[in-house]
């Protein structure tokens, strides 16, 4: 396992990202209006009340194979001796049965209701076409002869009457984000529509003079020290993944007053903003400040690399002329930072706004060993970008800077090494998939 030196600790004034999820979370109280969808287009959404069946899934008995069913106690001496059957019924799914006849058999394909009568079902690769015996009477057998090939017991190839849903009982409960499966489920239960919570609705701004939107100038035409703004272009499909809402606001400028106007503004149309940049600590960062002014910060800086800038605060509606609170998520202006931290901290906080009773932040680590070395400890709790390998072990992204977004495009995952740790070549780590934040 990585190693941790003696030495090292997280900096002074910083917080650990366990409290500062723990904080983010706390006392998050989810928006409280609801609304009524089709259930084809709720995935995503977040149920506002549980789903109770009104009915038994499957509502009959059915065959779970195309074949022939049978009443076990008559069939098996004949059965075991090679003796035709006579075929007395023939039952589709989708059609309704009638009772079968004593010793007969019935022609049944997947999903047909079993006839009264019938306990097992045997499919039709055991069974093959049988002529009649001499003395047989054709009237018993208007659809032919079978001879079985294995000797049926009750229960075989049946599908029960709700062994899959009771009435009564809740499939989904209140809280969840609804996946592909659950709307299959909810369909096989007759719900055409779900009560869900409203979305999320969230304002995304950038800040920085630095900031050029991708078409705005062509890359030769680039002004001096200006770059291309990244961080939006992964962060609002991030936030549409969540069910969000999303404004995106013109980019705030490195002045205070237009960072005041621009959050005072959102706050009151959103319940969520979401910024970039500008909650460090330099002369220009004026997010954290104006936060402070309209309303309050409840974290800043996490003892996390890269992600440190990290900022959760509010915004006051009151003296703007609106009611309640706007939450504001400050993520760092460097785009690895940027993306970890949505990953880590906001993407949880989102979810638990939006209703989601479970919203784990950190998917299960697994644990995979290192064909790298990071022999200098740091004393923040790190996420290194990494990918699986042929090997079914890790390589490491040989330029961790947090400006180099092309890691995050190579990386299948991050590798959380503690702070003060050290990892060796074969050491086994904890690797985090991206793959299980994506849903």
């Amino acid at each position: 396992m990585a190693t941790t030196s003696p030495t090292a600790s997280a900096r002074p004034g910083l917080m650990a990202l366990e409290e500062a999820l723990q904080r983010l979370l706390a006392d998050v109280t989810p928006v409280a209006e609801v609304e009524r969808v089709p259930t084809q287009s709720a995935a995503g959404r977040v149920l506002a009340e549980p789903v109770v069946s009104a009915l038994d899934v499957p509502g009959f008995d059915n065959s779970q194979m195309d074949g022939y069913a049978v009443r076990c106690a008559e069939v098996q001496d004949a059965v075991a001796a090679g003796r035709p059957l006579p075929v007395a019924l023939r039952i589709q799914a989708g059609h309704g049965s009638a009772a079968l006849p004593p010793g007969a058999v019935a022609r049944i394909f997947t999903g047909a209701p079993l006839p009264d009568g019938a306990d097992a079902v045997v499919m039709q690769e055991d069974a093959a076409p049988a002529e009649a015996p001499p003395d047989a009477d054709a009237a018993l057998a208007p659809h032919g002869w079978v001879r079985l090939t294995v000797v049926p017991v009750p229960g075989q190839w049946v599908r029960r009457r709700g062994e899959d849903v009771h009435v009564g009982a809740v499939v989904l409960p209140a809280g969840r984000r609804l996946r592909p499966a659950d709307l299959g489920l909810v369909a096989s239960i007759g719900v055409a529509e779900l009560t869900v919570r409203r979305r999320l609705r969230v304002a995304l701004a950038a800040t920085g003079d630095e900031l050029i939107r991708p078409g705005e100038r062509p890359p030769e035409g680039l002004p001096p020290g200006a770059i291309f703004e990244s961080n939006r272009y992964f962060l609002e499909p991030l936030l549409q993944r969540l069910g969000c809402d999303v404004t995106v606001l013109s980019r705030i400028p490195d002045d205070r007053e237009a960072t005041r106007s621009a959050l005072a503004s959102a706050a009151l149309a959103h319940d969520v903003i979401v910024t970039t940049g500008g909650v460090s600590v330099g002369e220009e960062d004026h997010v954290k400040p104006v936060v402070q002014a309209l309303g309050g910060l409840d974290l800043w800086q996490i003892a996390m690399k890269p992600g440190k800038p990290f900022a959760q605060g509010w915004i006051d509606r009151a003296p703007l002329g609106g009611q309640g609170r706007c939450h504001v998520l400050g993520l760092p202006g460097n785009p690895v930072s940027s993306f970890v931290t949505f990953l880590l901290l906001a993407r949880a906080f989102l979810l638990r706004l939006s209703g989601v009773d479970v919203a784990p932040a950190l998917p299960l680590a697994l644990p995979l060993v290192a064909h790298f070395d990071v022999p200098h400890p740091d004393k923040r709790r790190e996420f290194l970008r990494v990918r699986r390998n042929a090997q079914g072990g890790l390589d490491l992204f040989p330029n961790q800077n947090s400006s180099v977004l092309t890691s995050m495009v190579w990386a299948d995952g991050l590798v959380d090494k503690p702070a003060g740790a050290v990892i060796r070549r074969g050491d086994v780590v904890a690797y985090l998939p991206l793959a299980e934040w994506w849903d």
